[in-house]
């Protein structure tokens, strides 16, 4: 498959940058072409700007600033996400990236004022996630980020694809063995990815 890797940590050195190059190498060890869009590295710019919101409903062009990203979304048979979650929230890049990418025309249509998720190229979905908090606080919070994967969007790729949400949770209390453990964890599903 052709698999988009989108990775939202702004430190090379950190646990989630280290599961971002364990989910890189895995895939593409197990022969899948592999897309790797590390957010912060390729600076992409999360605000969406006056002018685009203005256009959010036009068609856009080739000359629109994400048109590049678009081309990748679209690219893609395969979307995995590798991000820490911050707030109860998607780091500002990644839910930018949505606000940014995932646009009409895109990611859904509009008919008759209703919409209608049309991003079906993509018949797979992983998200690879780390909290501080437990899972516990996060429940309480509703955890917002499992829902929007698991969720909002499952509902816009290919009807019936698969999406896995693999989280390390209370990071702040993680030692060498519950890291080992997940990273463990990570490898067997890009391995059978």
């Amino acid at each position: 498959m052709n698999i988009l890797v989108l990775h939202a940590h702004p430190v090379e050195a950190s646990f989630n940058a280290g599961l971002h190059r364990m989910i890189v190498e895995r895939l593409t060890a197990a022969g899948h072409t592999i897309d790797d869009c590390d957010l912060y590295a390729e600076d992409f710019d999360p605000r969406l700007t006056r002018q685009e919101r203005l256009d959010y409903h036009n068609q856009r062009g080739p000359a629109d600033p994400v048109a590049p990203y678009v081309e990748r979304l679209l690219r893609a048979d395969a979307l995995v996400l590798s991000y820490p979650v911050w707030n109860y929230g998607f780091p500002a890049i990644l839910k930018g990236f949505f606000d940014r990418v995932f646009l009409p025309g895109v990611s859904f249509k509009l008919v008759n004022g209703k919409v209608q998720p049309s991003l079906h190229n993509i018949v797979k979905i992983a998200a690879v996630t780390t909290y501080g908090g437990s899972r516990f606080r996060a429940m309480l919070m509703g955890d917002p980020p499992r829902k929007l994967i698991k969720r909002m969007l499952r509902a816009t790729v290919r009807p019936g694809a698969p999406v896995s949400y693999l989280a390390h949770y209370a990071m702040n209390l993680s030692t060498i063995e519950t890291r080992k453990a997940f990273m463990t964890k990570v490898a067997a599903t890009m391995d059978a990815f």
